[in-house]
């Protein structure tokens, strides 16, 4: 099993740039895509920051106002909280995760009995 990671130039240049042309043959350059967390943050985020926004359009009343001395707490934290997650989700969109993909090595598919270990 080889658990090694590749600190080559070649490897650490595509994985700044993403150019195919500095990867060694038999590995590929990749994005982590849906799967970024920076995709998850952002999606919560501003789901959550969407729904202060409707709390404080639809929900603020004398009563709520009465609490937060007459400002509209959930409206502006809603809207700070959906620019976070919007700046999350163009964050992940500009500057995506590369990773460089190698083949398995010979044998690394083959089942092996770990009882005795």
């Amino acid at each position: 099993m080889n658990s090694h990671k590749d600190t080559s130039p070649a490897a650490d240049a595509a994985a700044a740039d993403g150019s195919a042309a500095d990867v060694p043959g038999d590995a590929t350059v990749q994005t982590a895509g849906a799967f970024d967390i920076r995709n998850f943050i952002g999606l919560l985020v501003g789901i959550f920051g969407v729904v202060l926004v409707l709390m404080g359009l639809f929900a603020f009343d004398p009563a709520e106002s009465a609490k937060t001395d007459g400002m509209n707490a959930n409206l502006w934290a809603g809207i700070g909280m959906a620019v976070v997650g919007a700046a999350f989700l163009l964050w992940a969109k500009l500057e995506p995760i590369r990773i460089v993909v190698r083949e398995n090595e010979p044998g690394a598919e083959d089942k092996k009995d770990i009882a005795a270990l």
